[in-house]
């Protein structure tokens, strides 16, 4: 989902919102039905989720967990507020938490956040749901379980899922640009290297359809390139260090070549005008960095006309970009009820049924090794092998260090620098520093 969902993640996406929308989705977890603290008419509690892109468990385009779970407990009615903006979401969460108030009774993290999340401003203000809930925490990938263990070993998120990288890409444009369209061909264009992907957009651009380009956004490109890199924008005591980072370096000149050479649409991921959605429906753009909750983007957002139009093929280097959490605020009305709900939700067979539909890769080390996820294909994706490619791209997975700050940082990087060079011509030189003076001003290290 993470992301968000991007972020997830990675994130994945209802319709896009601005700040003001996301902090009024974020006050609705607090609202109540009936003023009895979350109780219905009924007797009913209504539990509240808050998320970010597209996390695969609603009852219209998901899995229909909510609705599932809603039969096993009947005394439950679950609502979800969903924001496209990671950041944005993000921001207004720490603020509710600061306050104590306004807050669901599930918060989704993204991985960008979660060293924040549990850092020592946070870490108290979340339920240990190693102890509340009944979550089996062994049943998660080990490394995704220490990213949300505080100093002192509370456990404050369940891993919803990860994020191994591919690259999907649009088989209609590719024939028309004269590039190879079976998978195993495609991926060799770039295959070891990030450099061959940029060069193979250039290839592209000599014969691109009219009004379409290779990729879809530098940001984009930056943020996959960095996600394969073993240094990030923490050094290996999880501090800061973004500006010595080899990753940072080589994902940011990648970047700007990729802007400066025309074979980006110059977009940016998950605006709130939709832009970028409406760009997978109207087919402006070949290839998307593609981490696997990706697909549900691809899916919702292409529509149905663009169906088994789009295939995916490995990524020039492994990487994981976003995956996400469930944590449970202290401050919820119904904290050990939620932890019930995070836990069901974050469990094998639930992680195993939101892969079937919407392609996030799990975090469960049972369910990553099922034949579920290795055999398994999404309609809209045709005969990809979707379980396979993810699967064996998640086994190369070695996560870098992360540090309160990575998400902040990987804002400004990408929507306050490389998008300026993209969108309005702003030397590279300029937009870095502009970077530089802005974390520097925001973020009190």
């Amino acid at each position: 989902m993470r992301i968000t969902r991007r972020t997830r993640g990675r994130r994945p996406v209802s319709a896009a919102v601005a700040a003001l929308t996301a902090g009024a989705a974020l006050m609705a977890g607090c609202s109540t039905d009936g003023g009895s603290g979350g109780a219905t008419g009924d007797g009913k509690i209504t539990l509240r989720i808050g998320t970010f892109g597209s996390f695969g468990y609603d009852n219209k385009n998901g899995a229909k967990l909510y609705a599932e779970y809603e039969k096993l407990n009947p005394h439950v009615k679950i609502v979800e507020s969903n924001v496209a903006d990671g950041q944005k979401y993000w921001d207004t969460l720490k603020l509710r938490l600061s306050r104590n108030s306004g807050l669901a009774d599930i918060q989704a993290v993204e991985v960008g956040y979660i060293a924040e999340a549990t850092g020592p401003a946070m870490a108290n203000k979340w339920v240990d749901l190693a102890k509340t809930g009944g979550a089996d925490t062994s049943a998660f990938l080990d490394w995704k379980v220490r990213q949300a263990t505080t100093a002192d070993g509370k456990v404050i998120g369940l891993g919803t899922d990860i994020g191994p990288m591919a690259i999907c890409y649009n088989k209609d444009l590719f024939a028309k640009a004269k590039l190879p369209v079976e998978r195993t061909k495609v991926a060799g264009l770039w295959a070891g290297d990030w450099a061959k992907f940029v060069a193979a957009g250039k290839t592209y651009q000599k014969n691109a359809p009219a009004g379409t380009a290779f990729h879809d956004s530098a940001s984009g490109l930056f943020n996959a390139v960095l996600s394969s890199q073993p240094q990030q924008y923490a050094n290996d005591k999880g501090e800061l260090d973004y500006e010595n980072s080899p990753g940072v370096r080589k994902a940011w000149n990648l970047a700007v070549e990729a802007a400066r050479s025309g074979i980006t649409a110059k977009l940016r991921q998950f605006d709130e005008k939709g832009t970028w959605n409406a760009g997978f429906k109207n087919s402006r753009f070949a290839t998307v960095a593609c981490p696997s909750w990706m697909t549900g983007i691809i899916k919702d957002q292409a529509g149905p006309a663009n169906k088994g139009k789009w295939d995916i093929a490995s990524p020039p280097v492994a990487g994981n970009w976003g995956g996400s959490f469930l944590a449970v605020p202290k401050a919820g009305k119904h904290a050990e009820e939620a932890a019930k709900l995070a836990a069901w939700l974050t469990a094998p067979e639930q992680h195993a049924k939101v892969f079937g539909v919407n392609g996030n890769i799990p975090s469960t080390k049972e369910t990553l090794a099922s034949a579920t996820v290795q055999n398994a294909t999404i309609p809209y994706f045709g005969d990809t092998p979707v379980g396979r490619i993810y699967s064996e791209a998640a086994a190369g997975i070695s996560p870098a260090p992360v540090s309160r700050y990575d998400g902040q940082v990987k804002t400004f990087i990408t929507d306050n620098g490389i998008l300026d060079i993209e969108q309005r011509g702003t030397a590279p030189e300029a937009a870095w520093e502009n970077v530089r003076k802005l974390i520097d001003d925001k973020i009190d290290q």
